[in-house]
């Protein structure tokens, strides 16, 4: 992994609108040259821009399939060569950016090469060039689906971004290839359940209570793979091994994993924070120590609220869960700033820091980190819903009904995203007497989901006068 940080002089990753005009036209000619099958001359063109705008990724994507188109199917040579990668990595630590070009170049020669594809992976995940670091992983996945070393690592990639629905994808394409990889088999149960957790949120950002027990359990079950006592076998071995010698990097990343997987969160923190280190600054293992402080909280307010809800008079119970929620939404907000000044183009961490901001009712605060959190496409409409949310606690209903118009109209299928973005609409429509507007909104969830939330009785009684 390359290990130097790129801060504000990062590319940003932009669509072909973002081009100048000049680079655009160049775009143009090469969409043409592709349609004539003149794909020599495309290569060239799009070469060209993304050396002047490395950031643009559907340029590099429409690279890659030309020259993918050229070379024919991928040959043995290139599944797991090195295709002059170890000369490009020495210059990769001094000059991440400007490496990406001759990356590219050698790319050209032979589009599938692991080795190339993996290095681009890592100068752009260093530049926070996070679509660019994806793509370069899935090059290979498309291509050369038996390398499962490589597929492993765009898997973790994908759950350190906290996107467990392309990681569960990933990891079920390695179990495809290699049925006995048992970590693949439980990174995709695994995945799946945190996949189906995510999509239980209801809008103030906690797990809906009637689906807390049934995915609580799922994620349970995903540890199918390795019995508790397994589990506890396995952590015990492992501390006698750390305990030998407490500097052996694999061990201790091997122990930070079992105690996630034992849901010790605490402990899992702990040990990827050591990990961390020892590893000169692995940026996959720290975002790993930030999760596990977050779930460390949230199951702390699980707790706390079980203890509320089975003992409502005790007031004692009602003011720790208070007091904790307070004191946790203030040290969020400074944990995910700190997280911010360290890498501030991750559209990510924006977004985590804005979701901090807005649960601690520091709305003006979130808008700009939202704003910037935008850009990525595979956050974008979550971060637009809670843009929404912001807007209209702040009063502001016009533009919480743009931001949330925007995403309703970005979301094709009616999942549960969708129904929430239309209800939350609806709501605020609502509140400005734009009835129609509401009624519209409820009555597109009624049309495929009667016993969503209360909009059956909402689309029912407006005939009923």
């Amino acid at each position: 992994m390359v290990e130097e940080s790129i801060e504000e002089s990062s590319p940003t990753e932009i669509g072909v609108e973002g081009l100048p005009k000049n680079l655009s036209d160049l775009v143009l000619k090469a969409d043409a040259a592709i349609e004539q099958n003149n794909l020599g001359y495309a290569v060239k063109l799009l070469i060209s821009v993304l050396k002047t705008e490395p950031g643009f990724i559907d340029g590099r994507r429409k690279l890659r399939a030309a020259e993918m188109k050229i070379a024919g199917p991928p040959k043995k040579k290139g599944l797991f060569g090195g295709g002059g990668a170890g000369k490009l990595k020495s210059k990769a630590k001094k000059d991440p950016i400007g490496v990406i070009d001759d990356i590219e170049k050698e790319l050209e020669k032979d589009p599938y090469n692991a080795a190339l594809n993996e290095l681009l992976h890592d100068v752009a995940f260093s530049a926070n060039m996070l679509d660019t670091a994806a793509f370069a992983l899935e090059t290979i996945r498309r291509a050369t689906p038996d390398n499962t070393k490589l597929l492993h690592k765009l898997a973790q990639f994908y759950e350190n971004r906290d996107m467990p629905e392309d990681a569960a994808g990933v990891y079920k394409d390695i179990v495809k290839a290699d049925p006995t990889d048992t970590d693949a088999v439980k990174g995709e149960k695994d995945m799946t359940a945190r996949a189906s957790m995510a999509r239980s949120q209801d809008s103030s950002g906690a797990l809906v209570k009637k689906d807390d027990e049934e995915a609580l359990a799922l994620e349970k079950a995903s540890r199918s793979a390795m019995t508790q006592d397994q589990l506890e076998e396995k952590r015990d071995q492992l501390v006698l091994r750390y305990n030998e010698d407490v500097n052996n990097f694999d061990v201790a990343k091997e122990l930070s994993a079992i105690y996630e997987q034992m849901e010790d969160w605490a402990m899992a923190q702990q040990m990827y924070e050591w990990a961390h280190t020892l590893s000169a600054g692995d940026a996959a293992l720290k975002m790993k120590a930030n999760n596990m402080k977050d779930r460390a909280g949230e199951e702390e307010i699980r707790n706390l609220e079980t203890r509320v809800s089975e003992n409502p008079d005790d007031e004692e119970a009602h003011a720790a869960l208070e007091e904790f929620q307070q004191t946790r939404a203030v040290a969020q907000v400074e944990e995910r700033r700190k997280r911010v000044e360290q890498n501030p183009t991750d559209p990510q961490l924006r977004y985590d820091l804005g979701q901090a901001l807005y649960h601690a009712g520091k709305y003006s605060d979130a808008i700009p980190h939202l704003q910037q959190a935008t850009r990525n496409p595979h956050i974008r409409t979550r971060v637009l819903l809670l843009l929404g949310r912001t807007f209209d606690a702040k009063g502001m209903s016009d533009m919480a009904i743009k931001q949330l118009a925007d995403a309703n109209a970005e979301l094709t299928v009616m999942d549960k995203t969708k129904k929430e973005v239309l209800y939350e609409l609806g709501l605020i429509h609502e509140k400005v007497e734009s009835k129609d507007e509401a009624l519209d909104c409820f009555k597109q969830i009624y049309e495929v989901d009667y016993g969503y939330r209360d909009v059956a009785q909402r689309v029912e009684s407006s005939y009923a006068g």
